[in-house]
């Protein structure tokens, strides 16, 4: 059975830990999109792994872990948190793999990304990672794949700089490079996984163009970048906060104000942990946008929701959510493409009464209060998508499990 993960906002919606906890029924997880960009915290007890290459399920002994086609691969950032892993006791012999046509990021695409996006009259707020360069260079037909780094010919046409930087990675490079399509035939009855980075509302072509990420982080990614055709993905769970964040530039409808509502943009982002696990950025903070989810949900063909973050609204006495847009004198029940109307949107809010009582201890979904179960009632009537799974904390085991996943 193969399962998908995406993110269903801006990225950042906790997407490691339901990968991490997913994987204990998996054999296999592909990581089918980004790069180094990407930033998952996964808690264990009192044990905390930042990961930004190497998908979530590593943290099992028993798993099988692959970078995708659809991901771009900084070999200095890869090695560097493989090392972390193994300093930390996490054996990942023989149990991590690379798709051959994987592309390569070079330190020269790092310089063009930063210089790239300063120079933007309204930057994008890019990580400075050279992702976006690495993705334009794999669409200009100028880029490097893993596949390349065996080919001399195309070796020996690159610069000396690039030649010189490869050297001491091509042989570990290759010596990781599978060919997914055909590793994936020869285990067409395991349970795969695939994990996908950022979120929907920065995919390329269906996100807040052009404030989005270069990849595909929609889950028609999974079926390009984990090389499997679209009809073999079963099932697609995408993941979302009780609230909305974002990092970077970029329309955010119901954002937290500035002024009257400083306060509680602190109490959540602080309550939340909102700061980027890549950059360290604190995020943006706002209310949950349903019209956004909803749409994300449509173009996405999300089977079920999974909710992360409940917990942080456990002390308010009133919790609220975006269901429409109020643009100049029109209410829209839409999301549209336009940036200009997004940034002039104001969130037509929605108030639901607050639990004021600590989730983190419920085993079961019945042992939520009323007023939390109103919550979530409502997003899944508003997107007409079930929420399935809900989180109430940071450790693997504060995960409520509504309906599993791993069923038809």
């Amino acid at each position: 059975m193969n399962v998908v993960v995406i993110g269903a906002q801006w990225g950042d919606e906790g997407k490691g830990k339901i990968v991490d906890y997913l994987a204990n029924e998996a054999q296999i997880i592909v990581r089918f999109s980004g790069g180094a960009n990407a930033g998952h915290t996964i808690v264990i007890g009192e044990d905390q792994y930042a990961l930004h290459l190497i998908p979530s399920g590593i943290l099992y002994p028993d798993k099988m872990v692959v970078l995708g086609a659809g991901m771009v691969i900084d070999p200095v950032a890869l090695f560097t948190e493989l090392d972390m892993l193994r300093d930390r006791g996490i054996d990942t012999t023989g149990r991590v793999f690379i798709s051959d046509r994987a592309h390569v990021v070079l330190p020269r695409y790092i310089e063009i990304d930063k210089e790239r996006d300063q120079s933007r009259k309204k930057p994008i707020g890019t990580t400075g990672r050279g992702i976006g360069i690495t993705y334009s260079m794999k669409s200009d037909r100028d880029g490097i794949r893993i596949a390349d780094l065996a080919w001399k010919e195309k070796m020996a046409e690159l610069e000396p700089p690039d030649r010189d930087f490869l050297a001491p990675y091509r042989e570990r490079l290759l010596a990781m490079a599978v060919d997914l399509c055909t590793y994936l035939v020869y285990r067409k009855n395991a349970q795969v996984l695939f994990e996908g980075a950022q979120g929907a509302l920065l995919d390329l072509d269906m996100g807040t163009y052009p404030y989005v990420s270069s990849g595909m982080s929609c889950a028609a990614g999974a079926a390009i970048g984990g090389c499997v055709g679209p009809r073999n993905l079963d099932k697609v769970l995408g993941v979302f906060k009780a609230y909305s964040t974002r990092v970077g530039n970029g329309p955010f409808p119901s954002e937290f104000d500035t002024g009257s509502e400083d306060e509680l943009c602190r109490f959540v982002r602080n309550t939340g942990r909102e700061y980027g696990v890549t950059t360290g950025r604190p995020r943006r903070c706002g209310y949950l946008d349903l019209v956004a989810l909803r749409y994300a949900c449509l173009t996405n063909s999300i089977d079920s929701l999974v909710m992360t973050h409940l917990d942080v609204y456990d002390a308010l006495e009133e919790v609220k959510a975006c269901i429409a847009y109020q643009i100049g004198d029109r209410i829209v029940e839409s999301f549209p493409a336009s940036i200009e109307a997004l940034n002039n949107a104001k969130p037509v809010l929605r108030s639901f009464r607050g639990w004021k009582k600590s989730l983190s201890s419920a085993l079961t979904y019945e042992e939520f209060p009323e007023a939390a179960m109103e919550y979530i009632d409502f997003i899944e009537r508003f997107c007409e998508t079930p929420v399935d799974i809900v989180s109430v904390g940071y450790d693997r085991k504060e995960t409520i499990i509504r309906k599993n996943p791993w069923t038809k």
